[in-house]
């Protein structure tokens, strides 16, 4: 079973921007009820397909990272194509929603 990956500032790059398949990043604190709610939804996604790199940041422990991305609000989920930011969403969405930004039909 494919597990999410947690991911730092200090291993941002590493895991997220030099990662060769589309990378979905999960930025999430502990204290949010919508991430609560979002992290079964990832972690399905994450546990079904090969096709891309499952993350989560917890900004509250790498905020340097939630500022370098303009994370103003969480959940806020991110799609990386080539070390670049491609899509993003704030808010809680459905597995449906986060597959089409992905880019991956629901």
């Amino acid at each position: 079973m494919k597990e999410v990956t947690a991911v730092t500032t200090d291993s941002f790059k590493e895991t997220v921007l030099n990662e060769k398949k589309p990378v979905l990043v999960d930025f999430w604190a502990s204290w949010c009820g919508p991430c609560r709610r979002m992290s079964p939804i990832v972690d399905e996604i994450a546990q079904e397909t090969e096709a891309i790199k499952v993350c989560k940041v917890n900004v509250e422990e790498n905020p340097q990272l939630a500022g370098l991305y303009h994370i103003q609000s969480v959940p806020t989920l991110m799609v990386f194509r080539d070390g670049q930011p491609k899509a993003s969403r704030i808010g809680l969405h459905s597995k449906q929603s986060i597959l089409q930004m992905i880019g991956m039909n629901g």
